[in-house]
């Protein structure tokens, strides 16, 4: 630990040019930089018991929405303070608009910003979402006896490899995890072997599973229907860089077969919008941005959907879908939003995100496994609107699972472990 904090004071200097340059060019206000020193808290402290989650990404935030409401269900003198890494993940959980719920960036990992954080928000617990670990975060709850539940944790190998490298480090912090529930066996072993204790290991949940998206308008699924069949729409969702020439490719491999088949191209980060258009253009397909406003017709071959928060529609509009992150190494992407809207699942080799979750789809023959683009390129071509169906049916079988159930068991071994009794008493 002493350690660690010697490099965030050697870093101070970096970190504050970083952050007033972000300021100076108009990516954050003053308002963000004292939120993410810790400042600009309330007057006073709010009346009630007070949970601290962090999320750090706009997919974990989403993922934790019904354990936020059922939380603020159970005990209505609860408040809630979220954080998030980004500005737009704490703007995303602001308009929520939840009751007794505010949104902040979260205080940097230095002692100074956390204990002026926590004056403002004492809380009764921390919940820390997946895998965003911060030493010191860890050590001021240890030290103020705050219990911390760590929800849908999740550790790759790959980090797993890097804490061991760090000695007592990572010991030290989870010796402060009243409760640990993770996504995965494989995660859950390997915290334990990081030092988390063993009476710590609670049930077990992935929060996405939980996420259910909201049906897209009806009027403008209609209008977009006129362009794109679904029985000969590929949806190519959340992809990565390295990941659109493969899907491109199998797309052109499929449309030698298969003429009137139409791509939805969704990447995972909009802003690479310019640079997936060009590999586009350079591969002769005629495309139109959604970013841009431009509208599909029927002689477009590629919709580039450039855009944030529109995933429900195009799930609606596709038959298959290719779920991005899998043929390249990050880990793929959920399986749930896709199964939700009853696509037809394809995916790559590269599932540490949700290894258990595909190896069952696998297993329950309820998606196809693509090792390369010309596999992808050959399902795609080969892929009835009969074996559409049964692969769409056969997913929502195997991820279909009593989730409320579970949800509310990890909130009652919270509750308990916490010595919050009031949330163990579900409120209807």
């Amino acid at each position: 630990m002493l350690l660690y904090r010697l490099v965030l004071t050697f870093l101070a200097l970096p970190i504050a040019l970083w952050l007033g340059l972000r300021v100076l060019r108009g990516q954050e206000t003053r308002h963000d930089l004292r939120e993410r020193l810790g400042l600009d808290g309330p007057a006073a402290p709010p009346d009630g018991p007070l949970l601290w989650l962090h999320g750090a990404s706009n997919g974990e935030l989403t993922s934790a929405r019904d354990l936020i409401e059922t939380l603020l269900k159970r005990d209505p003198a609860l408040r809630m303070v979220v954080t998030a890494n980004s500005v737009t993940g704490r703007n995303m959980v602001s308009g929520w608009r939840l009751p007794r719920l505010r949104a902040r960036l979260a205080p940097l990992d230095y002692r100074i910003c956390l204990q002026r954080f926590m004056v403002g928000h004492p809380p009764a617990a921390v919940l820390l979402l997946e895998g965003d670990l911060w030493p010191n975060r860890f050590a001021m709850a240890a030290n103020q006896r705050v219990p911390v539940f760590m929800l849908s944790a999740r550790i790759s190998g790959k980090s797993f490899g890097m804490w061991q490298r760090l000695g007592g480090l990572a010991s030290g912090m989870l010796g402060a995890v009243r409760l640990l529930s993770a996504q995965d066996e494989a995660s859950e072993r390997r915290f334990l072997d990081l030092g988390l204790r063993p009476d710590a290991i609670g049930p077990r949940l992935t929060l996405k599973s939980t996420v259910s998206l909201a049906a897209p308008d009806a009027n403008l699924v209609a209008d977009l229907a006129r362009v794109f069949d679904r029985a000969d729409t590929f949806l190519a969702a959340s992809t990565h860089d390295g990941e659109e020439p493969q899907v491109i490719a199998a797309f052109l491999a499929a449309r030698a077969q298969r003429p009137d088949m139409k791509m939805i191209l969704a990447p995972r980060h909009p802003k690479r919008g310019p640079e997936v258009a060009k590999l586009l253009s350079d591969a002769g397909l005629r495309a139109c941005t959604r970013s841009a406003a431009e509208v599909p017709d029927p002689e477009t071959d590629v919709y580039l959907v450039d855009t944030l928060g529109e995933m429900a529609l195009w799930y609606a509009l596709s038959g298959p879908c290719f779920v991005g992150g899998s043929l390249v190494d990050r880990g793929g992407h959920t399986p749930y939003e896709p199964a939700q809207f009853g696509c037809a699942i394809l995916h790559g080799p590269h599932l540490s995100n949700f290894a258990e979750q595909y190896a069952a789809l696998d297993a329950g023959q309820a998606a196809i496994r693509t090792e390369s683009a010309d596999a992808l390129g050959h399902a795609l071509a080969k892929m009835s609107v009969e074996q559409q169906r049964a692969l769409a049916t056969a997913a929502k079988t195997v991820l279909s699972s009593p989730v409320s159930a579970q949800l509310n068991a990890l909130i009652d071994a919270m509750a308990h472990a916490a010595g919050l009794p009031a949330l163990a008493t579900r409120k209807t």
